[in-house]
């Protein structure tokens, strides 16, 4: 019965498609600036 609940999860996230993608993008654009803000605190330490 569990695993039948984990497949129409599975089936439920893929079906929005263009959500996954769009997520992704955002997730990139957090770790982007991140990788910002952690530079910029390292050169300011400096």
């Amino acid at each position: 019965m569990n695993k039948v609940k984990s497949h129409g999860g599975k089936h439920t996230g893929s079906a929005g498609g263009g959500g996954i993608s769009r997520m992704l993008r955002q997730h990139k654009a957090r770790l982007y600036i991140i990788r910002r803000c952690v530079v910029m605190l390292l050169c300011y330490h400096d």
